[in-house]
């Protein structure tokens, strides 16, 4: 008898969730005020919204600590394609290049042509050869080519 319970509460509880899909419960991240490009998003920034917009960030602990890609107006969704790491290595910066393989590791000159992020992949100029590469950012002066 305890199974035939257990079955018709989680039945029951199916039809609550398909009644009542999680979108309708979902907020939007909006900004407080005007913030320009280049900010780093804090606490004071951003409020929630209970209307729910496409592509915009649903959780504040998703977008604080980010970098603003795109200026952002006070009341309006903060959209997550305008948020991205902060920006490590900014363009026209020197960077070293490191390329590593199994048993071997080379290291050069280059200069950014892209601004990144941690993890982020950019347009880096080999100087000494001004070919120019694909690098992921590593650190503030540090892009690393994959084999």
């Amino acid at each position: 008898m305890a199974v035939n319970a257990a079955g018709r509460l989680a039945a029951a509880l199916c039809l609550v969730i398909v009644a009542f899909p999680m979108s309708c419960f979902a907020e939007t991240i909006v900004a407080t005020r005007s913030i320009r490009a280049g900010t780093i998003l804090s606490p004071g920034d951003v409020a929630t919204d209970p209307e729910t917009v496409a592509g915009a960030a649903q959780r504040a602990q998703d977008v604080i600590g980010l970098e603003v890609r795109r200026n952002l107006y006070a009341g309006r969704p903060v959209l997550t394609s305008d948020l991205g790491p902060p920006t490590l290595v900014k363009r026209n910066s020197r960077v070293s290049i490191i390329y590593r393989s199994p048993g071997l590791a080379l290291r050069t000159e280059g200069r950014a042509l892209d601004s990144g992020g941690a993890g982020e992949t950019i347009r880096v100029m080999n100087i000494s050869s001004r070919t120019n590469i694909f690098a992921t950012v590593r650190s503030s002066d540090t892009v690393e080519v994959s084999p």
